[in-house]
């Protein structure tokens, strides 16, 4: 390893893989290629990576640049920003924070039991702003389907923005049942979505309870999504199914800790709260992907 690597710390959010990297201090980014390398590695894959910034604007502690296991940028991660906020509150002492993404700013705070909450800011609705490809008037219910057309097996899902495109399908049984795996690569890029969109199963348990599982966008499956649970609330609140808090259990997290989600009467802000987990420390090379364990970390080996 050079003068040319970054700290780096691989953690989870309710099972979601996060690689926090500290890109502080620096004027390059991640590359699309070392991301590819380090997701390609069992020991540092990931569905997305945190990279902290230097903040852009005044008010703000950092910029958040956010890659997905394939390169490609996303423009909010949920379970990814608590991460951060854990990383950053063990090396500040602070608990509040404040960061900028490409999908706007995000609030969030560090709670005495450990949990953090993320202010999600507020859902879209307007197809064109989702975006969809098609206009319609309530995206609460759009005409798409997967199956035969008389006896469909996902259908009529809700659409939301959260920062970034989701579709979420309404299902009565176990998220879990369904082949995800096969039909999710097709919803993410089918024509409706012009910049793809993250495919989430939702299942109704109670008025204030539903169970979730999600194909995420540039990731594909994962253990878990925040943004898609956001989403997914929302989104019941929207159509009745449920009021306008709820408790998300992510149906292939293996942590089997849930996220609790209010969309607020107050200010139409999505606030969720949940949990982020420290793995390991390393230190990496942003341009090619290269990376080494800490030797204070757990024992394991390198790789480049």
């Amino acid at each position: 390893m050079t003068a040319a690597t970054v700290e780096f710390a691989k953690m989870n959010g309710l099972g979601n893989k996060i690689l926090v990297v500290d890109m502080r201090g620096r004027v390059d980014r991640v590359s699309p290629a070392a991301a590819v390398s380090l997701a390609g590695n069992p020991e540092t894959a990931f569905d997305q990576i945190m990279a902290i910034h230097d903040p852009k604007l005044s008010g703000t502690d950092a910029y958040i640049d956010i890659l997905n296991c394939d390169g490609t940028r996303a423009q909010a991660c949920g379970n990814g920003t608590r991460c951060v906020v854990q990383a950053l509150a063990a090396e500040t002492g602070r608990k509040t924070f404040t960061f900028q993404t490409i999908a706007g700013i995000l609030n969030a705070v560090e709670h005495e039991d450990g949990t953090i909450s993320v202010d999600m800011g507020e859902p879209v609705f307007e197809w064109n702003r989702i975006p969809l490809a098609e206009e319609f008037h309530d995206t609460s219910r759009i005409e798409l389907q997967i199956g035969p057309i008389d006896a469909p097996i996902l259908h009529s899902p809700s659409a939301v923005s959260m920062g970034n495109p989701h579709a979420i399908f309404w299902v009565d049984r176990d998220p879990m049942t369904f082949d995800l795996d096969r039909f999710g690569p097709l919803l993410e890029n089918h024509p409706m979505f012009p910049e793809k969109a993250n495919i989430t199963l939702a299942q109704v348990t109670a008025p204030d309870a539903m169970t979730t599982r999600t194909w995420e966008r540039g990731a594909g499956l994962t253990l878990a999504c925040g943004s898609a649970a956001c989403a997914a609330a929302v989104s019941g609140a929207r159509t009745g199914r449920t009021g306008r808090r709820v408790t998300v259990t992510v149906a292939s997290s293996p942590n089997r800790q849930t996220l609790t989600i209010e969309w607020r009467e107050r200010d139409n802000h999505v606030v969720m709260t949940g949990p982020a987990e420290w793995e390991w420390s390393g230190t990496l090379d942003p341009a090619t992907g290269a990376w080494q364990r800490s030797t204070s970390s757990e024992s394991g080996a390198s790789a480049s």
